[in-house]
């Protein structure tokens, strides 16, 4: 294969397999993409209504070869060209994951490049700046997905600082889990934004849960079964030593469409009023405790393509002064397009690892 664009400084090849996106990217200069592929499996999982581990690491077997030469003709490159192969080596699904790796590391050893390992969380952050003019630092960031809830006060690319994350359940995993009980489908965030369009987001008040004090970290599981109980009814009480069970089992069969549109209004409306809030929190916490003067707001993962997430975070963003950067809707899901885009920065700061970087399943930090 010969190249038409010739050798460019930080031209970087991308891998992300972390949950059930098999993704490969080109990306030069850390900000212009030539090529994001991405095979989606949600056609595999949507019977289930989330990912299956071992499902999503099959997958990424048969994908990965696919995806990586569609990337490398889509660019047309050679790999020669190459400067790095980064794949998202943290967190994510362990079989997901090593899928990704192997296929990173083989390709750096057989290309004669440094290996990159990238936090996959840390990429979406970075995703903003793809396609677009470069993040003001410092910044603030939430990334909300199905796996992660997190803030983040990012100083450079390179150095962010943990502020808070999820408890219990993602925001993205609420949503998912939402609109199963509201047999909506899969992926539940699209499903939930487009009934919510048709529902009054104050005709249902569902909690809002903002742990003691200033506390940044999030939990959703409280307004995940407030919504099954007011579909299913609250369990019953025992009376006479007797368990009278669901009160009212109607169910989500039960519901008008509008009644419907009004629960998926009234939950987008109390997850994005927790985040609004907790965002808020989190800059004057930079702002004070941290004596940083945030200048930008980054939100980013699958969640930052929620329609009332954005115009809140707009809106928040003019309240703050602060520039708000949410990435492209096609850079807010998985892809590998971020993940060479940060590892272009981590190359230039010498940030490089060898043929042993392991995956890491979890990290918090």
């Amino acid at each position: 294969m010969t190249s038409k664009i010739g050798n460019r400084p930080g031209l970087i090849f991308g891998i992300e397999s972390s949950c059930d996106e098999t993704a490969c990217a080109v990306v030069a200069g850390g900000r212009e993409v030539l090529s994001n592929v991405v095979a989606s499996q949600a056609d595999l999982h949507a019977r289930f209504g989330g990912v299956v581990p071992e499902i999503a690491g099959r997958a990424h077997l048969e994908a990965i070869n696919p995806v990586i030469a569609q990337a490398l003709d889509e660019a047309d490159i050679a790999p020669t060209d190459v400067a790095a192969v980064a794949v998202a080596n943290r967190p994510g699904l362990i079989g997901s994951l090593l899928v990704g790796l192997m296929a990173a590391k083989t390709l750096a050893w057989v290309w004669r490049v440094p290996l990159i390992g990238v936090n996959h969380i840390h990429a979406h952050a970075w995703a903003p700046a793809l396609d677009d003019e470069p993040i003001e630092y410092p910044a603030g960031a939430l990334i909300a997905s199905g796996g992660h809830t997190s803030l983040y006060l990012c100083r450079s690319p390179n150095e962010l600082e943990l502020l808070g994350a999820t408890i219990d359940d993602a925001a993205g995993e609420a949503f998912d889990k939402v609109a199963a009980i509201l047999k909506l489908g899969y992926p539940g965030g699209p499903a939930i934004d487009q009934a919510a369009r048709n529902g009054q987001a104050d005709a249902i008040k569902f909690p809002r849960s903002l742990l003691k004090g200033q506390s940044l970290d999030f939990s959703f599981s409280g307004i995940k079964t407030a919504v099954l109980y007011h579909v299913n009814g609250v369990p019953g009480a025992i009376r006479d030593g007797v368990e009278k069970g669901i009160e009212h089992p109607h169910g989500a069969d039960g519901l008008t469409e509008k009644e419907i549109s009004d629960i998926a209004a009234g939950f987008q409306a109390a997850v994005v009023d927790v985040m609004r809030t907790k965002i808020k929190r989190a800059v004057n916490f930079a702002r004070q405790d941290r004596d940083t003067d945030v200048r930008t707001l980054i939100v980013g993962g699958g969640v930052a393509a929620n329609s009332a997430l954005r115009q809140a975070v707009a809106e928040l963003g003019k309240k703050l002064d602060l520039d708000v950067r949410i990435p492209a809707m096609e850079y807010c899901t998985d892809n590998a397009a971020m993940v060479a885009g940060l590892a272009c920065n981590l190359l230039s700061s010498g940030k490089i690892d060898d043929l042993e970087l392991s995956a890491t399943a979890t990290v918090r930090r």
